[in-house]
C-alpha cells in the first residue's frame, strides 16, 4: 500500500501551496473581473468572451480541486528507505529499456523538478517496475501491443 501514496519534497509541497494560494486569491479575482467585464458586454447566449471566461474559471477550480487534494493526502519528506532493493514510488530509477540506458522519475510529475521524465506507477512502465528487484528484467505491453523489455540497472529516492 505505501508504493501507493504520494510522496512530496518539501520544495514541492511549498511550490504547490503557492500555486494554490495564488489561485485561491489573486486568480479568483482575475476571472470574477473577466466574468463580469464579458457579462456586461450583453446577451450571454451569444457572449463568447462569457463562455471562455467560464470554461477558464472551471477549469481553475479543477485544479484547485486538485491541488487541495494532493496536499491534503500526500506524505511530506522523503519516504522510508527501501531496505529490500526493490523499486518503489518516489524512485530515480536508471534502467535499460530497447537497448537504450534511461533516468525516469516513479511517482507524479508534481515533485519532479529539471529535465526529468516522470512515470506514474499506474502506467505500463511505472506498473512493471514498480516492487521490482533491482538488477532484473521485467517486461511490460506498450499502448502499441509490442512488448517491451525493462533492465532495472539502480533506484534511489528523489531527493
Amino acid at each position: 500500500m505505501s508504493s501507493q501514496q504520494t510522496w512530496l519534497t518539501q520544495e514541492a509541497a511549498d511550490r504547490l501551496a503557492a500555486e494554490l494560494a495564488n489561485l485561491e486569491g489573486e486568480g479568483r479575482k482575475e476571472i470574477t473581473a473577466k466574468i463580469e467585464a464579458a457579462r456586461a458586454e450583453g446577451d450571454l447566449k451569444e457572449n463568447g468572451g462569457y463562455h471562455a471566461a467560464r470554461d477558464e474559471q472551471g477549469k481553475m477550480e479543477a485544479r484547485i480541486r486538485q491541488l487541495k487534494q494532493m496536499l491534503e493526502n500526500a506524505h511530506i519528506g522523503t519516504p522510508p528507505a527501501s531496505a529490500d532493493g526493490k523499486v518503489g514510488a518516489g524512485m530515480v530509477v536508471t534502467a535499460v529499456i530497447a537497448g537504450d540506458e534511461m533516468k525516469f522519475l516513479l511517482g507524479s510529475r508534481e515533485i519532479a523538478s529539471g529535465d526529468l521524465d516522470v512515470y506514474s506507477e499506474k502506467s505500463p512502465l511505472g506498473s512493471a517496475v514498480l516492487g521490482a528487484e533491482i538488477g532484473a528484467t521485467v517486461s511490460y505491453t506498450a499502448p502499441n501491443g509490442r512488448e517491451i523489455k525493462v533492465e532495472i540497472k539502480a533506484a534511489e529516492f528523489f531527493a
